[in-house]
């Protein structure tokens, strides 16, 4: 028979992993909360127009990484490779911009990308994406920088920094581009890589964001944007600046930083954190204030951050962080008998619905098989019934840590319960 395995660039979240994730998207959604940001959810397929016009046709992610299919109605749909775009879509249609502005919207779900799996990035990955639409002040980029902040400092990253950078707007950008950058690219063409020479004639900005080798040191020597800004971008560039300083936000300039989608304007911004070597980052956005305008709306500013759930889990891994553990049933009960088993079941039952996890050991085992069944869960108090405790109206109550064991009545186990976690909450 056929063995069938998770396509390559997937995983399964097998349950030992999920107290990591459970954890990090707890923590992402009230940390979003703090800063006012509204859950959304969006469909996981959209148009491709939707991707290629607003991500960028110049593009890796709509030229060799998006996941587009026609549906049997011819059209053609693709499934998300971010949520950002999907998101403008969604405040375009249903007319968020008369809402008071901005609006503050974060999502969590997968995204789809083909492209070479590796250490935390998967072809179906999970991404935490947070957007501030409708407000073109530092301070919005700030705040969307904040939470990313936030986030990893909730979670003990280590050497947590910001790559900062500027790309300028669309009144100072296609100048830099056409009179300083591609002048300057063309004048070492024959000292680029055969990919790069390739971007140089569809997105000639992305050349500075290139991991080719054989292009480093013509990149590195590049004239930068920052050097070429118009005064709003500067003053812009400054103000975020301004507030990183102030609260201490450790940040490194990066002319070389772009990103990769068209949409970026003005801040361009990258997380790093120890743990995973030379592919250090762990999330990053910026500024696309021209965004709205593609996609059919009015002019509208918007900043954004995503963070990848599985490259987060992974710094925690390489860090030695051990998540908190996940609420597990601390009551387990066995039983002697078949009229001992009905009262374990009805008993449990009534722990559930008070609150209180429990478990009922299956079959017919020896009492000695289940109470070692018990100790392998996640249970700290077994509840023993048999003939005799059934004849009494009572159970017994062992603890499995300290070997104590008391008699309670059956019609008063609930509440005895209630008040020991209510003394000493389960850990």
């Amino acid at each position: 028979m056929a063995r069938y395995q998770a396509p390559r660039g997937t995983q399964d979240v097998l349950p030992e992993d999920q107290a990591y994730w459970q954890w990090v998207l707890g923590l992402a959604r009230e940390i979003a909360g703090r800063y006012g940001f509204q859950p959304i959810d969006v469909p996981v397929f959209e148009d491709t127009e939707v991707f290629a016009r607003g991500v960028g046709t110049g593009t890796d992610i709509v030229e060799k990484e998006m996941y587009t299919f026609k549906d049997r109605g011819g059209r053609s749909l693709t499934l998300r490779p971010e949520f950002t775009a999907g998101i403008v879509r969604a405040y375009i249609e249903h007319g968020m911009r008369v809402r008071p502005q901005p609006v503050k919207l974060y999502a969590i779900g997968p995204v789809f990308r083909y492209e070479a799996p590796q250490a935390g990035r998967y072809r179906q990955h999970t991404q935490f994406s947070c957007e501030c639409i409708g407000e073109a002040d530092a301070l919005a980029d700030f705040e969307i920088m904040s939470i990313a902040w936030d986030l990893y400092a909730a979670l003990g990253f280590q050497e947590v920094q910001f790559q900062l950078n500027s790309i300028g707007c669309q009144h100072c950008r296609p100048p830099y581009i056409r009179d300083v950058l591609v002048p300057y690219l063309q004048s070492r063409i024959n000292e680029l890589s055969k990919i790069d020479v390739e971007r140089l004639q569809k997105n000639p900005l992305r050349v500075l964001d290139t991991k080719e080798p054989e292009s480093q040191p013509v990149v590195a020597e590049a004239p930068p944007i920052t050097e070429h800004l118009c005064a709003e971008c500067r003053d812009h560039f400054a103000q975020l600046r301004f507030y990183l300083d102030m609260l201490e936000r450790p940040y490194e300039l990066n002319p070389r930083l772009v990103r990769g989608l068209d949409y970026y304007t003005k801040t361009v911004f990258e997380v790093t954190a120890a743990g995973l070597g030379a592919q250090n980052a762990v999330g990053g956005g910026g500024r696309y204030d021209g965004l709205v305008e593609v996609l059919g709306g009015p002019p509208t500013p918007g900043v954004g951050f995503a963070a990848g759930i599985e490259r987060i889990v992974l710094v925690l891994k390489a860090q030695g962080t051990t998540p908190p553990p996940l609420p597990a049933p601390r009551v387990y009960f066995v039983h002697h008998g078949s009229p001992a088993k009905d009262a374990a079941v009805a008993l449990a039952d009534q722990l559930r619905h008070s609150g209180i996890g429990a478990l009922v050991a299956f079959g017919n085992r020896s009492m000695k098989s289940q109470m070692r069944q018990a100790s392998k869960s996640s249970a700290r108090y077994v509840v023993i019934i048999g003939e005799e405790e059934l004849s009494r109206g009572e159970v017994q109550v062992k603890d499995l840590q300290t070997g104590q064991q008391v008699a309670v009545r059956q019609a008063e186990l609930v509440q005895w319960f209630q008040n020991l976690f209510a003394q000493h909450p389960p850990q």
